[in-house]
């Protein structure tokens, strides 16, 4: 029996993992995010230099700044994860390692955006 589908129907089949291309474009948008945040964070040290512990502290006290370091965490972390997920995807070959390093690269991003994510809260509350 031959495959009436049209080419353009193939390809919205999405692929072997029914994933299509939603991998790509979440480390694109994360990449142009991680640019402008970056750039956030880049210029907050460059005016914290200097500072002492009271004014680091009053800085990450602002609700803005604690949001914004949020968000560099977050998109950081979650950009960190995508870009070595197909590293491990492309460059181990052992099916069963290839799991291992996927699991193990899943909870190594998630425990370092939580505990990043609770510094800055802590410090953000005053606790």
């Amino acid at each position: 029996m031959s495959d009436m589908r049209t080419p353009l129907s193939k390809v919205r089949g999405l692929g072997s993992a029914k994933d299509g291309t939603g991998h790509f474009w979440h480390q694109r948008v994360s990449s142009v995010a991680n640019v402008f945040l970056l750039s956030f964070f880049i210029i907050l040290v460059i005016s914290l230099q200097g500072a002492d512990y009271a004014t680091f502290i009053d800085t990450m006290q602002n609700p803005l700044v604690s949001v914004l370091m949020l968000l560099v965490i977050l998109v950081g972390c979650f950009h960190m994860k995508l870009g070595m997920q197909i590293i491990i995807e492309d460059y181990v070959h052992n099916e069963a390692a290839k799991i291992f390093a996927v699991i193990g690269n899943i909870f190594f991003s998630s425990f370092i955006a939580l505990a990043s994510v609770v510094a800055v809260l802590k410090i953000s509350f005053g606790a």
